[in-house]
């Protein structure tokens, strides 16, 4: 399907008016921009620590030996009494206190239950009831600090996905992934910031103010799962929750360096999320898991999926030397998305040198001509009629009162003159969904590349076979950036829409000190191959990067 001239000149226009607005951007007062932010400084955020800001563009490193553990080498030395669980929440709670007041990840912490909690764990423990076998099995993850993203209910923590309007709600119950974490024995820290709404890829809102990057202050942290990825790799949390709708595990894990894995559509559940998914969205959302060790995201998606988890083969013995390996550099020249970045390309092609070397497969190049319309194909379809012809909600619905959706120019003038309570992201996407409704011609054709595209990659994996693309185009740009690059996700947002199981791994760090990563994509139930080659990346390339070595 070639695109229209019609389509060709809409393309530039909503990169011209992109541009536009970030030009737009740079002309409001950065103090005034920042205060929008962050309405009320408080010791999390940089806005109160100038002096932090100016001296440290990156976080310190780690300087304790528990914040350099698994998930799974953690709980087995609670299990020996190697180690108590309360030493182990303390030393995560005095690394949140280090570097939260440069990051502002964690928005509301929840420290004194959690020490409550790990002394249970450690009069259990002592007690001696059960063997170490036993404990494994019952609580795999027991003592283990975890951090939830607010856009999921945690008993007694706020759940307002950024929103003004919601500042004052408490969640009364636990969303299930978070409960079936805590009955394996998780204990959470808190919870971590994200976009408002969780549809942009900046995690910044007008509630708790913006996120920064442990690698550098200076730039984003990805979305919506931001707070999850930039406090896992600060070494401030060690597992962690976060969801997906275009990207928004695999950004973020990204763009902060460690790893996010989106499952097979269907198997891990997303109830207790704010905004709910309807819709034929329920397909696109998907819950998972978010780590810095690649060894922690198996048992994680296993406890995060309950029963479902018999729909993925995990108990299946992967070895790496016979999966077939394919991959692409680029979408094939989408006008919609920037030039992937020669470092990213650079960091994919080590990956396919070391495959061939060191498991002696060929890696074959393939050229999926369908992915270039990535970014037609999931605005078309987030806004597709599901088979029950359920409706879905406009973003500007979402945005306001219930029952009272905003008027998005109008909030685009309040937002000049530092009156709107959303942010500049979710205003212009609220006026950007007003002139991006294709023709219904136009919206089946693309219905039908999505089917079709789905079909190719299914029938091109096979069981066996798993696809390396890139996880973004660009490296972590600077904040406010993306507003001039906003189409970017397709990255991503293209596998949630076919339903793919796919693996963010990361590949050490740019010459400017910024991670570097690779998608790994299988065919549908086959995560157990993308996380057999996680593992094999993070032995080859190192995983995770210590950060504060800048």
């Amino acid at each position: 399907m070639a695109l229209s001239r019609a389509e060709r000149y809409a393309a530039r226009l909503l990169r011209l008016v992109s541009r536009a607005l970030l030009a737009l951007l740079g002309l409001v007062s950065r103090a005034s921009s920042l205060a929008a932010a962050a309405p009320s400084p408080s010791p999390a955020s940089p806005a109160a620590s100038p002096r932090a800001w100016r001296k440290a563009p990156c976080v310190p490193p780690p300087a304790h030996e528990l914040l350099l553990l698994s998930g799974v080498q953690l709980a087995r030395r609670i299990r020996r009494k190697e180690v108590t669980c309360v030493s182990v929440i303390e030393t995560y709670i005095g690394r949140i206190k280090e570097v939260n007041p440069l990051i502002n990840a964690v928005v509301k912490d929840r420290f004194e239950a959690a020490l409550q909690e790990a002394h249970q764990v450690d009069k259990l423990v002592s007690e001696g009831h059960d063997d170490e076998e036993s404990l494994q099995e019952k609580f795999p993850f027991l003592g283990v600090p975890v951090s939830i993203k607010e856009a999921f209910a945690l008993h007694g923590q706020p759940n307002t996905s950024g929103m003004v309007n919601r500042r004052n709600i408490l969640s009364t119950t636990d969303a299930l992934v978070v409960s079936r974490l805590k009955q394996a024995g998780a204990i959470p820290l808190g919870v971590t910031n994200c976009s408002e709404l969780c549809m942009w890829f900046e995690s910044s809102n007008r509630v708790y103010g913006r996120t920064n990057n442990p690698y550098d202050l200076r730039c984003i942290v990805g979305g919506s799962s931001g707070g999850e990825g930039s406090i896992l790799a600060a070494a401030g949390s060690v597992i962690g929750v976060g969801s997906d709708i275009g990207g928004s595990i695999r950004m973020p894990a990204f763009f902060n360096g460690i790893f996010g894995h989106k499952p097979t559509t269907g198997v891990v559940p997303n109830d207790g999320q704010f905004p709910e998914a309807v819709g034929i969205r329920k397909t696109f959302l998907g819950t998972g898991p978010m780590c810095r060790y690649a060894e922690d995201l198996e048992p994680m998606l296993r406890v995060m999926a309950g029963p479902s988890i018999a729909q993925l083969k995990l108990d299946k013995k992967v070895s790496p030397e016979n999966i077939k390996f394919y991959f692409m550099e680029h979408d094939g020249g989408s006008l919609f998305v920037s030039p992937v970045d020669k470092e990213i390309l650079q960091a994919q092609r080590k990956v396919v040198e070391n495959l061939e070397a060191k498991l002696g497969v060929e890696v074959q190049r393939v050229a999926i001509h369908k992915m270039k319309y990535s970014f037609q194909i999931w605005s078309t379809m987030m806004s597709a009629k599901s088979s029950d012809g359920q409706k879905i909600h406009n973003f500007a619905d979402l945005l306001g009162d219930p029952g009272k959706p905003v008027w998005p120019s109008w909030e685009l003038v309040k937002w000049m003159v530092g009156r709107s309570p959303h942010t500049l992201p979710a205003v212009v996407l609220a006026i950007m969904e007003k002139f991006m409704n294709n023709s219904s011609e136009s919206n089946a054709k693309l219905e039908g590349i999505a089917h079709s595209l789905r079909t190719e990659l299914v029938d091109l994996l096979k069981d066996d076979g798993v696809l390396l693309y890139p996880s973004h185009p660009v490296i972590a740009p600077r904040h406010h950036v993306p507003l001039g690059m906003p189409f970017n996700f397709a990255y991503t947002a293209i596998f949630n829409i076919l339903g793919l199981p796919v693996t963010q791994c990361p590949l050490g760090l740019s010459k400017d000190g910024l991670p570097l990563g690779i998608q790994v994509v299988a065919g549908l139930h086959n995560d157990h191959l993308t996380l057999a080659v996680a593992r094999h990346l993070e032995k080859e390339f190192g995983g995770w990067v210590c950060p504060g070595k800048c």
